[in-house]
């Protein structure tokens, strides 16, 4: 069986250092790729890139991985969205192995 899969994009590449930290020290997690997308109306928003945090691991260390980092987030710039994936199927494992951060 796969391992969950959170999925949390914030608000700028900092944010997301310091989300993904906080998540990794709330619970037994790791950290797959982040990715990143800078959206057409990226001047209105609060910075201007946005980047996919994903912790793996059990069910309930993803959730509350989610939930520290979430908060963290929240602090600071913000959070466009999140999801957990509890048994992604094998075409998803291939796609979260993607990141834009890989591309210049």
């Amino acid at each position: 069986m796969a391992k969950a899969v959170g999925i949390l994009e914030v608000f700028g590449l900092t944010t997301a250092f310091v989300a993904a930290d906080a998540g990794c020290k709330a619970a037994d997690v790791t950290i797959e790729r982040f990715d990143k997308n800078k959206p057409a109306n990226a001047d209105s928003l609060p910075v201007p890139l946005i980047v996919a945090i994903k912790f793996r691991g059990d069910v309930a260390a993803v959730e509350a991985a989610m939930a520290a980092a979430t908060e963290t987030a929240k602090a600071m710039t913000g959070v466009v969205s999140s999801y957990v994936i509890p048994n992604p199927e094998r075409p998803t494992e291939k796609m979260l192995k993607l990141s834009g951060l890989d591309k210049s």
